[in-house]
């Protein structure tokens, strides 16, 4: 229950401060560019996953869930119960976005994710899949790199998650939103009642997220296992 616990937590900070960010830029109180909007979400998940990695591994993401499942990382127990947890911490960050910055958020959706004309031609939703699936590809093998690999620089997990996340959010921000994490689009498509093309920001970050995971295991674990068994004793 302890991580459980620090799953919905996180994911609620996670969401929260983003959302929350976004509304109160909206006002003009507040003006950050892109650069600053991916810092912010740098800082968010690299606290975050200094302050409960020890606890919970610090997933605060279905699609990571679903990755780390899907490469025997987590039990499918443990893993279901990560997703409710992490999808009722982004429902309450978005209603208490709505509760805190009502009229300021109102007109941003509350930093709902959507397909950006202006970006994707056509606002077409599969090119907004691939956007969002390349972001979570970005961010998956980040935590492939130094929390799954057993030779991983742990002690730096916070600082490149919390990168991999912000350089995302800078590429990809523009385009979609960046949501890269279904409980992330949950939060404020659950107040807004903003649900166009939902599907493109559960599908995208799963699917980049599992071909993050299967793709790093393939060309790194793997061969660094086999590197590791065939080594000749000293």
């Amino acid at each position: 229950m302890d991580a459980y616990a620090a799953e919905g937590i996180g994911t609620f900070l996670l969401v929260f401060f983003i959302c929350a960010v976004i509304s109160v830029g909206n006002a003009g109180v507040l003006q950050l560019d892109l650069a600053g909007l991916g810092m912010l979400h740098a800082l968010t998940l690299g606290v975050l996953v200094y302050a409960l990695a020890a606890t919970s591994g610090a997933h605060f993401n279905p699609a990571i869930t679903v990755a780390l499942l899907a490469i025997r990382q987590i039990r499918a127990r443990d893993a279901a119960a990560y997703f409710a947890f992490q999808l009722a911490g982004g429902a309450l960050a978005g209603l208490l976005v709505l509760l805190l910055f009502h009229d300021a958020g109102a007109s941003v959706h509350y930093g709902a994710t959507a397909v950006d004309a202006k970006v994707i031609p056509g606002a077409s939703p599969w090119l907004g899949l691939v956007a969002e699936a390349a972001g979570a590809f970005m961010l998956m093998w980040a935590v492939m790199a130094v929390a799954v690999n057993p030779r991983g620089e742990k002690h730096f997990a916070g600082l490149v998650i919390g990168g991999a996340l912000g350089l995302a959010v800078m590429v990809f921000g523009p385009a979609t939103g960046a949501g890269l994490n279904p409980a992330r689009w949950l939060g404020p498509a659950l107040v807004s009642g903003s649900y166009t093309d939902f599907w493109v920001f559960i599908v995208g970050p799963v699917a980049g997220a599992l071909l993050a995971a299967q793709g790093y295991q393939a060309l790194v674990l793997t061969r660094q296992s086999h590197t590791t068994s065939t080594e000749v004793p000293q």
